[in-house]
């Protein structure tokens, strides 16, 4: 007698196993301004996304999230999506700067629903973008003693930026027709960066000392809290 594997028991249950995991992987968030607050919602858990988590791997919003240009809110909410939906540190505070640059950066509330939407597919899809930018010391190698522990860097075509990780502080070296530009800068939340200090150098010069400087600069200004 033949079996009908639709109907058989075994398959009811695999069937629903995978319904299940379908579901678990089916991630989305949408965001809205309530009385002029932003509030992030995670649709597929029915709850309220808050910044409490992502606030113990970095504090640059502790009054909360926002979006839709480069600060410290929408630095917040990049890394509170990043660790919700990763569960991971070490992803979200790799790639959250950039999450930010990239993404958080852009959305806005806007159709019927005056609103945005992130589905699990669309954070996957930017940190799979995110592959050509590698961390890196000034001396192009792996961990070293050239930076402070809480700084970090990424190589552009361009440029390379060095990303202070506790709060939102830059050193960006850029090579110049004669001279090398290495500019100290904070971003907070301002549209643009404010520059705080420069350095010119000829391009036959190393800037790595130069980087440095501006670095302890920065540490100087503000110093890192404990663990960063």
């Amino acid at each position: 007698m033949k079996t009908d594997s639709t109907n058989h028991p075994r398959a009811a249950v695999q069937d629903d196993s995978e319904q299940c995991q379908t579901n678990a992987d089916h991630v989305e968030y949408v965001g809205m301004r309530v009385d002029g607050t932003p509030v992030v919602l995670k649709l597929t858990e029915h709850e309220r996304l808050t910044p409490d988590r992502s606030l113990e791997l970095v504090r640059h919003s502790p009054a909360g999230f926002d979006w839709g240009y480069v600060g410290s809110g929408p630095a917040q909410l990049a890394c509170a999506l990043l660790l919700d939906y990763y569960d991971d540190e070490n992803v979200a505070h790799q790639h959250y700067i950039q999450f930010r640059n990239e993404v958080i950066s852009q959305l806005a509330c806007d159709g019927p629903a005056d609103c945005w939407h992130l589905t699990g597919d669309d954070i996957k899809a930017a940190l799979g973008e995110f592959q050509d930018h590698h961390a890196l010391t000034p001396d192009g190698g792996g961990p070293s003693a050239s930076l402070p522990a809480n700084w970090s860097a990424v190589s552009r075509t361009d440029r390379t930026v060095f990303q202070r990780r506790d709060i939102d502080h830059y050193v960006v070296l850029a090579e110049g027709s004669e001279k090398w530009l290495i500019i100290l800068c904070a971003q907070g939340d301002r549209a643009y960066p404010a520059p705080l200090d420069h350095r010119t150098l000829p391009v036959e010069n190393d800037p790595a000392s130069a980087v440095q400087a501006l670095v302890a600069e920065s540490n100087d200004l503000i110093e890192p809290e404990e663990g960063t």
